[in-house]
């Protein structure tokens, strides 16, 4: 079995630390993809409360599984994998709903078949970050200075020219680029293979 390879990245490094338990990367994993699992849960049709509870039990199933967590093709991707287990856990919900309502129909049924089961939907579903990227870049802003950080809001959000920035802020189009190329560089290291 081919294991995730740990190449630097931060994302790749969690995993790992998350294979030894380490709390910390826990609580990160929490804090990075909670929101994001809760969401897909949510548009599922499910009650808020219902939500939480796979949510807690899609991290339960990462704890037990996360070693076998392996990146066999180079779109592989922890968040895709995340994606499986939540529609796993959504499908078994669904599934002990139908049994638990009369056999004339029901409102689970009709959700569940909505659930997406081919690897065409799931693709589909991962154009959405579910705050993801907001969350990393929370993270790293105070990695950067000032004028680097914003150099990359112009540019990269707010969809400035790298001459229209510059000109804001004083600085060369050149400086902008590798601002914006060193924040870039940075958020692929948080989120690593999540997209």
């Amino acid at each position: 079995m081919k294991r995730f390879q740990d190449t630097g990245s931060t994302s790749a490094g969690l995993i790992e630390r998350v294979r030894c338990r380490d709390e910390q990367a826990w609580g990160k994993l929490v804090d990075l993809y909670g929101p994001l699992i809760y969401s897909w849960c949510r548009r599922s049709g499910l009650r808020a409360e219902d939500a939480a509870d796979i949510v807690q039990n899609v991290y339960c199933s990462v704890h037990n599984g996360v070693n076998r967590f392996e990146k066999k093709n180079p779109g592989d991707s922890f968040r895709a994998w995340l994606r499986i287990i939540t529609l796993n856990q959504l499908r078994d919900y669904f599934r002990r709903q139908q049994v638990a309502v009369a056999q004339g129909g029901s409102d689970a049924a009709t959700l569940m078949q909505n659930i997406p089961f081919s690897d065409e939907d799931l693709l589909e579903s991962t154009s959405d970050t579910g705050g993801l990227i907001e969350r990393a870049l929370d993270v790293i802003r105070n990695d950067f200075e000032k004028q680097t950080w914003k150099s990359f809001l112009l540019t990269a959000l707010q969809g400035y020219s790298s001459r229209e920035a510059a000109d804001e802020l004083g600085i060369t189009p050149n400086a902008v680029r590798k601002a914006k190329a060193r924040v870039l560089s940075r958020l692929r290291q948080e989120i690593g293979d999540c997209f």
